[in-house]
């Protein structure tokens, strides 16, 4: 879920460009260096601020009606702890604002002391370095603390602000960048900036489209502390509630052994396969997915355990590292813990969380196959044959899985069904793991919650900060209507084509990823692109129904405003160019007209939801795309094998980034009826293994160019949306390859001239890279 990776549970984790940088030792450091005491001290902070999160977020409401059941069974009444339970109350249901600058506050001092303001080694480790970075965030977190304070005041005086709350908003906007740009680089600062100046001074010197006539200073300030997109807003909300409960319900699936059960769990079901410990790598991490969503930190979790297995078997050592970044990027997508980015759809779209996850379960699981299928093509092509000596005892592990991971997701999952809401549901899953910890042989004690709490606060330290802090940009796009300039000229550029704007999108989120953490990446593009792709998917249906000549009596007489003989002519079927001259010859407010006529409100959510979905699948792609991939260099860290060469590895290798979201656009995937999702999801498998064996150039025997291009002929087929003869044409041409390739192979399997073998051994060259 956080944008960062979980090395090890003393220090923080990290997930920009800098991420690794403290191995350079005397150039620079990522991350400072913590000493016994101000561990010891961090620690015990962090522990602070869990327990404050989970009474906030879950516990606090029960606790207080509990206590106050407790005295008056009693018949108690203690004076003085009146102002305790005062308190106590206040806290179990903070007010938005309340909670998220106390949230601020505390990640804030995190922050400051995790990350050095300079990243030398001379500065992170010196006493006035560290005073300086404590007193930034200890200033940025009493000013956002004394600005919410000052509310009602600054109400009575008509939103007026005084000096004081004037310096108080300057120095929290100055501390929080500065935070920012210490976790997540220079982008972030430079986009706020840029917004803030473009809603005051620079939007009246701008000509064209982009104009603004500009806000007072004073009411771009007022905007960006007390507004519901601003710095202690809707986003902020969300990483104070259900981002931080969820990375703490994973960390305490971590700590009570469930990364370790995953892996065996794994290692049982897919180690007889062939491929088996590549399989063992996706399956893992699709486990770990569902518990972390953060894909560095899968990497880092998984990847020290599967990528050795996997040279040690056979794979090629850069094949590993990249199958391993490429299968911890789903972990994002993996329900039911998806990234940060799955709780901000879930507030932009009004879609609850709930249906989300449902309708995400089958394109994660279609992702986690298309990177299954490299791993098998790759174990033929070197002769790799079942690993069936994992040497576990296998009603041990399934026992260890359903007590340390599928009861506490079960537990989950039953809160959320129920009704519960998803940090309360996370609240109950925490204890949860607890309770089944005592019916295992290694109970979960006092320093255990005590490190899992810690753990859970420190990989979400920058997560939160740049989640509060990007509200500041957020803000500013509705207030100066910036959105809708930038959906329109995606509309223009693309030409109302589906999929060249789908391009421009992919495209935009690549190189927003190259700086930006993926939830940020998301947030920006969601913020500025999902209303014209949105408008592209509906355009796409109503071109659909006119062409089968489906449009509804009601939605065709709105084009009886601009043609006469328009009802004549869509009653009965057109071609797809007639509908489109139609569309465009109708101005934007019939099109709205024709829109809520023609189309139902379920497929306009449907519509929504496919937009948002496809952006966040899209802005995964910087985890494993040259020239920054984090994950990818994750992985490469751990395989020893060149970074950039394991980036375009996993990028191959990670294809379904690109593909599966095609479906999401052109196809009812995320909400058709039951039966054509399933038709769908099967044809979609196909595809993407005909196209794997095509970039591969194997299936069971090696492929040569015409049958490598006959095969992603076969994918491409297979992919085309809704058209029944396409697909049963790839099908059929895919099947025929498959079975000519297993009969006919010029070099069977086993041969001594199979490349990669040799009299069925993997060939010692194969699996060194770099």
């Amino acid at each position: 879920m956080a944008d960062q990776d979980s090395r090890r549970p003393a220090q923080p984790d990290n997930a920009n460009a800098r991420d690794g940088e403290e191995e350079l030792g005397e150039v620079t450091v990522a991350v400072r260096p913590l000493g016994p005491r101000l561990d010891r001290f961090v620690v015990w902070f962090a522990v602070a601020i869990a327990l404050l999160h989970i009474y906030m977020n879950a516990l606090g409401t029960p606790i207080v009606q509990g206590g106050e059941w407790l005295l008056g069974t009693l018949g108690l009444s203690l004076p003085f702890l009146e102002p305790v339970g005062y308190l106590l109350r206040q806290l179990a249901t903070p007010p938005p604002l309340v909670m998220n600058s106390l949230h601020f506050a505390g990640f804030a001092v995190l922050a400051a002391i995790f990350y050095p303001m300079i990243p030398r080694p001379a500065y992170a480790k010196s006493r006035a370095g560290l005073a300086l970075d404590l007193a930034i965030g200890v200033v940025g977190a009493l000013s956002g603390l004394y600005l919410i304070a000052s509310e009602q005041a600054i109400y009575d005086r008509g939103v007026h602000l005084v000096l004081s709350e004037w310096i108080a908003g300057g120095l929290l906007i100055i501390c929080g960048l500065e935070l920012v740009r210490r976790t997540t680089g220079w982008i972030v600062p430079v986009l706020v900036v840029l917004a803030l100046s473009y809603a005051t001074w620079l939007g009246p010197m701008i000509d064209g489209v982009f104009k603004f006539s500009g806000l007072s200073y004073e009411t771009v300030l007022f905007r960006s502390v007390f507004g519901d997109d601003g710095i202690f807003g809707n986003i902020a909300g969300i990483s104070a509630s259900i981002v931080i409960m969820f990375i703490i319900f994973g960390a305490f699936l971590i700590q009570s052994g469930a990364g370790q059960a995953i892996v065996d769990l794994s290692r049982v079901v897919a180690g007889r396969l062939v491929g088996g410990p590549g399989l063992v790598a996706v399956v893992s991490s699709a486990l770990t997915g569902t518990i972390s969503g953060s894909a560095i930190a899968n990497t880092a979790q998984t990847g020290s355990i599967t990528i050795p297995l996997m040279k040690r078997s056979g794979y090629p050592a850069r094949f590993s590292a990249g199958v391993e970044a490429a299968a911890s990027t789903g972990g994002q997508l993996m329900p039911p813990i998806m990234g940060a980015g799955a709780f901000i759809m879930a507030n932009y779209t009004r879609i609850p969380y709930t249906t989300i996850i449902a309708v995400a379960a089958l394109p994660a699981i279609l992702y986690f196959l298309s990177v299954a299928f490299y791993v098998r093509i790759e174990a033929r092509r070197v002769g790799l044959k079942p690993d069936r000596n994992h040497g576990l005892d296998a009603k041990e592990v399934f026992t260890r899985a359903v007590v340390k991971l599928l009861a506490p997701i079960g537990v989950l999952m039953a809160c959320l069904l129920y009704g519960f809401t998803p940090t309360y549901s996370a609240g109950i899953a925490i204890v949860a793991v607890i309770a089944g910890s005592w019916l295992t042989s290694q109970p979960m004690r006092f320093g255990e919650i005590k490190d899992a709490l810690a753990t859970g606060v420190r990989n979400v330290t920058m997560t939160a900060v740049l989640l509060v802090v990007i509200g500041l940009f957020v803000n500013i796009i509705p207030t100066t209507g910036v959105a809708n300039i930038v959906s329109l000229m995606i509309t223009e550029w693309a030409g109302n084509s589906l999929i060249i704007a789908f391009v421009l999108i992919a495209v935009a989120s690549l190189i927003l990823g190259m700086g930006l953490p993926v939830t940020a990446a998301y947030v920006v593009l969601a913020v500025l692109s999902a209303p014209a792709l949105r408008d592209l998917i509906v355009h796409g249906q109503l071109v659909d129904m006119m062409v089968a000549g489906t449009l509804p009596q009601s939605a065709a007489a709105s084009f009886m405003l601009v043609d006469p003989e328009a009802m004549a002519k869509l009653a009965e079927p057109m071609s797809a160019a007639a509908a489109e001259a139609m569309l465009a010859a109708a101005g934007p407010e019939i099109l709205g007209i024709l829109r809520e006529q023609a189309l139902s409100a379920e497929m306009l959510t449907l519509a929504l939801l496919s937009a948002h979905m496809t952006i966040f699948w899209l802005s995964q792609d910087s985890n494993v795309t040259p020239p920054v991939c984090l994950t990818s260099f994750t992985a490469a860290a751990i395989a020893k094998t060149p970074p950039m060469a394991t980036g375009f590895e996993s990028w191959k290798i990670a294809k379904g980034l690109y593909f599966v979201p095609l479906l999401f656009c052109y196809t009812a995937f995320l909400g058709g009826p039951t039966l054509e999702v399933l038709e769908i999801f099967f044809f979609a498998a196909v595809g993407l293994y005909a196209i794997a064996a095509g970039f591969q150039g194997h299936l069971e025997n090696r492929l040569n160019l015409v049958e490598r291009a006959v095969a992603i002929l076969a994918g491409a087929l297979l992919f085309w949306p809704q058209v029944w003869w396409t697909h049963g044409a790839g099908l059929a041409l895919f099947v025929a390859l498959f079975l000519w390739n297993w009969r006919m192979g010029r070099e069977p399997l086993g041969s001594p001239s199979s490349e990669g073998e040799a009299g069925g051994a993997p060939d010692p060259t194969q699996t060194k890279e770099g």
